[in-house]
């Protein structure tokens, strides 16, 4: 049997106070989720301030990132750029900016999404709290 790392309940507090500081920091008001390997919610926490509607975004956006292993980014570029309209009906998806995997030791232990402001600047909230997780 194989083993592999998984988020622990520490992990998503630091994760989510780094998430919180750049975000005030920046005096931006958004919603942040952390999911785990299969997209299952572990952590969501809405700023004052931020919209009803960046609670289900930035969901969608972390869980989009942990299920691919790679930056929500990813998919709006595939129908952006790449012109792959159909992309848009991959089941439960979201094709925006703003979410984040964390890779350990080779794995996808889960993700990281936000939502509230531009998207390059969600993806930035997203990235200081994994950084501050794995440095």
């Amino acid at each position: 049997m194989k083993t592999k790392p998984c988020l622990t309940i520490e992990d998503c507090k630091k994760i989510a106070a780094a998430c919180e500081a750049h975000a005030n920091t920046n005096q931006w008001a958004v919603s942040f989720a952390i999911v785990d390997d299969g997209g299952h919610l572990l952590w969501l926490q809405r700023l004052d301030g931020a919209g009803p509607s960046t609670v289900r975004v930035c969901e969608g956006k972390a869980r989009t990132a942990s299920w691919g292993k790679k930056p929500s980014k990813y998919y709006e570029d595939m129908v952006n750029k790449d012109g792959r309209v159909s992309a848009t009906m991959m089941p439960d998806l979201l094709h925006l900016e703003g979410g984040m995997p964390i890779i350990v030791e080779g794995h996808c232990v889960g993700a990281v999404g936000v939502s509230g402001v531009k998207s390059s600047d969600d993806a930035a909230i997203a990235e200081a709290g994994i950084k501050a997780l794995l440095g």
